[in-house]
């Protein structure tokens, strides 16, 4: 269960800091792909520095209530995406719905770690 955790939680991180990445360093290009899905453009760098805190916030040890949202907070991110790739007929859902699987994955193997844990 310590595997499937960590390979899912890494591979989700990485997903998560490509497109951070593109935020930070392809920010034009960003916007014009935010606004062709219906979001506003200024959304792009916030989105940026909230996904890195999530990022935090999940390989968090400290707060069982910070990994929590974060979870909860990617999972919102990732649907809204999905949703918007879907309905504005632009390509490329299929990043999206890996990285909501990833982060299921991750989710439940954590949550069953943490059970295993307790009862320890």
């Amino acid at each position: 269960m310590k595997t499937t955790y960590w390979i899912s939680t890494i591979l989700f991180i990485i997903m998560m800091l490509m497109g951070v990445g593109q935020y930070f360093f392809k920010t034009d290009a960003m916007r014009e792909l935010f606004v062709a899905l219906s979001y506003p453009a200024y959304i792009v760098i916030p989105l940026g520095i909230v996904k890195l805190l999530g990022i935090i916030g999940i390989l968090s040890k400290k707060c069982r209530l910070l990994k929590e949202w974060a979870y909860a907070g990617f999972f919102y991110v990732l649907i809204l995406a999905i949703m918007a790739h879907a309905l504005s007929g632009v390509p490329s859902v299929i990043p999206a719905f890996s990285a909501l699987v990833l982060l299921i994955i991750s989710y439940l193997s954590d949550k069953k770690l943490s059970r295993r844990t307790a009862r320890v």
